[in-house]
């Protein structure tokens, strides 16, 4: 891992985190104070980084790639909540406000790469910026509302629904980027139910 300034893609860096959904309404100077703050790490296909139940935590801005957020039980079957993109961001900020366990775990999907920081820092930094603040705990529930809205839609939607939904929300490049395998587990489907869906017309 190494800094953004002293990351050798650091324009790149800088200009991809500066449309960030959470960042990009900051000004040059807050940004600037942020990006010397944060680490940048590469990930692969299956790496963790957020392991479930766990109490450090960090603040995940995604510059490349694909995570997945997801929920183990006991006999580690998993249960994907969401998918999270470049522009987007991953966070466990409310198990850290509440002082509990990280209740899912924030796994790569793909090959990709994200800028970094533990989660106290972030809330000092947020601190110092309510306005940013403000921004960033609106995102924070409206990934929780979808994620609420998700779970119902596995249980009133049909197959073909389900499917049709989640096109709805996200790109058609983005929905590319995640192996079907995965996008079948998060919509509660076999990777074969997808294809035959795909293979009839259906969606």
């Amino acid at each position: 891992m190494s800094s953004v300034a002293n990351h050798r893609q650091r324009n790149v860096i800088h200009m991809q985190l500066a449309q960030n959904v959470v960042l990009r309404e900051m000004g040059d100077v807050e940004r600037e104070e942020l990006e010397a703050l944060l680490e940048v790490r590469d990930f692969g296909k299956g790496d963790y980084l957020l392991h479930q139940g766990v109490h450090e935590m960090e603040q995940y801005f995604v510059l490349d790639g694909v995570l997945k957020r997801a929920v183990a039980n006991a006999d580690a079957k998993e249960m994907i909540l969401r998918f999270a993109g470049a522009g987007d961001m991953e966070t466990s900020y409310a198990a850290w406000r509440l002082n509990t366990p990280t209740p899912y775990a924030i796994i790569g999907v793909s090959k990709g790469r994200v800028a970094k920081l533990p989660m106290p820092r972030w809330v000092e930094f947020l601190d110092r910026y309510p306005k940013f603040k403000e921004v960033f705990e609106y995102h924070v529930m409206r990934v929780m509302s979808e994620i609420m809205a998700h779970t119902i839609t596995l249980h009133l939607l049909d197959a073909p629904g389900r499917v049709h939904r989640f096109m709805r929300k996200h790109s058609a490049e983005f929905a590319d980027q995640i192996p079907r395998k995965e996008l079948a587990a998060h919509l509660n489907l076999t990777a074969e139910t997808l294809s035959r869906l795909k293979q009839r017309g259906k969606i």
